[in-house]
């Protein structure tokens, strides 16, 4: 087992639970309160598709989990730059994949959970993954132009390496690459 795994009890099942419908109801929430910030025309309908999705995607883990996700009189404040608010709900889709992923180690008979996490967002992620395959694609040859000249030169393919490592390990983790980098 490596430093960041957890092994947890059946007992902890409620608490994630609870924790994972949070997580994506504040998904929701932020993209309602982002909503209402000056973003540029393109990242509105984003935002405006993105809350349909994640208002479907939160009542069917309602309806399928029999819980009642809570409910927020006031929507979170949201920074005004829209491309923090672009991390931001980032953040809270990747905290409740990580969720998701720890209800399933202590209730494998959710894996259905995790499997919507990972395939959710419909034609926007899946337009999303494959931008980053065909970014992934041009990044080999652009990392090698980066690592171009002479001091860098008897270094270059362990760089390269980890760059690349590097990127896929991220890309792969949230869902926009496969573990091949495919």
């Amino acid at each position: 087992m490596s430093a960041t795994e957890v092994l947890l009890p059946t007992s902890c099942e409620t608490a994630l639970l609870e924790r994972f419908l949070k997580a994506e109801a504040m998904a929701l929430w932020a993209v309602r309160s982002a909503k209402a910030k000056d973003v540029p025309e393109g990242v509105l309908s984003f935002l405006l598709r993105h809350e349909e999705e994640e208002a479907k995607h939160l009542k069917e883990f309602e309806t399928r989990l029999g819980v009642q996700s809570h409910a927020r009189e006031k929507l979170p404040r949201m920074p005004s730059q829209w491309w923090a608010l672009v991390i931001q709900l980032f953040g809270y889709e990747a905290l409740g994949l990580e969720f998701a992923k720890l209800l399933v180690q202590v209730q494998p008979d959710l894996m259905s959970i995790l499997e919507d996490e990972l395939v959710q967002g419909g034609p926007a992620a899946e337009g999303a993954r494959e931008s980053a395959k065909a970014w992934w694609r041009r990044l080999p040859p652009t990392v090698e132009r980066y690592l171009e000249g002479a001091a860098l030169e008897p270094y270059r393919p362990e760089l390269r390496e980890r760059i690349l490592t590097a990127i896929q390990v991220r890309f792969s983790g949230v869902g926009l690459l496969d573990g091949t980098g495919s």
